[in-house]
């Protein structure tokens, strides 16, 4: 299957994958066109061997502001063949390093999709946020799994419990993100480091990575089956049908 889509860029260079979410008209939100062209990017970048690095990244001045609420509420997911969790099986099992490039807000799936990349380097304008529950949803792509495994139980609880707002300096200081970087030198320095992999055995870079996730796929793969069928649940529900009518329409929610 192949899917045309104008908002996502592919670009390949020196053994370099880059996939840039471009809809900054709306803040790249993403749809069910974007997830799926990104999903079929991934799969197809895991057959070639000529690619040994994807990396993830957005506008200059946004990553993500996560779901299209409108477009969500108009194809909401329906199973695990929905291209949002096509999507979110693919960077989970994808075999070759995996990065992002973070400047801006990176919202909901924004921040959760940097929990199974290799690498995350971000700039000061980075911001990370998780607002399931505000929502009316719950916490998705293993994260409920993957983030107090990465920054303690009780910093993912604050994290998803309260859906605040982070910048990247705390963000790395409790290890959301690799490092910070100036906004002016982000991208460059980025690159030395994407180069550097790019040299070096593709097999033993790949073996080293399989390795270090060797513990974790198949809880992370349960994880994420769960987590999927309770979102779908919780998105027919009241609070959550009421969660994104208030956004849609700029006004506070009423979950009284």
């Amino acid at each position: 299957m192949n899917v045309h889509c104008d908002e996502i860029a592919a670009t390949t260079e020196n053994g370099i994958l880059k996939l840039g979410i471009h809809r900054p008209e709306k803040l790249n939100a993403l749809t069910a066109t974007m997830y799926a062209a990104l999903a079929e990017e991934i799969e197809n970048a895991a057959r070639d061997e000529s690619i040994r690095v994807v990396v993830l990244h957005g506008t200059e001045d946004c990553f993500t502001s996560g779901n299209d609420l409108a477009d969500f509420a108009e194809n909401p997911p329906q199973g695990e063949h929905s291209p949002v969790f096509r999507f979110l099986k693919q960077i989970s099992q994808f075999r070759k390093p995996l990065a992002a490039q973070v400047s801006g807000p990176a919202v909901g799936i924004g921040t959760t999709m940097l929990l199974h990349c290799d690498l995350v380097y971000a700039d000061e304008t980075a911001k990370f946020r998780l607002p399931f529950v505000n929502l009316g949803l719950c916490p998705e792509a293993a994260s409920s799994y993957l983030l107090p495994k990465l920054v303690g139980h009780l910093r993912a609880a604050e994290l998803l419990l309260c859906g605040d707002m982070i910048d990247s300096a705390r963000a790395a200081e409790i290890g959301l993100v690799t490092r910070t970087f100036p906004h002016s030198e982000l991208e460059e320095k980025m690159s030395e480091k994407l180069r550097q992999i790019v040299q070096l055995p593709p097999r033993s870079v790949q073996l080293t990575k399989a390795l270090l996730k060797q513990n974790q796929t198949r809880q992370v793969a349960e994880v994420m089956s769960e987590e999927g069928a309770l979102f779908i649940q919780q998105l027919a529900k009241p609070e959550a049908q009421e969660a994104i009518q208030a956004f849609l329409q700029g006004r506070k929610p009423n979950f009284q």
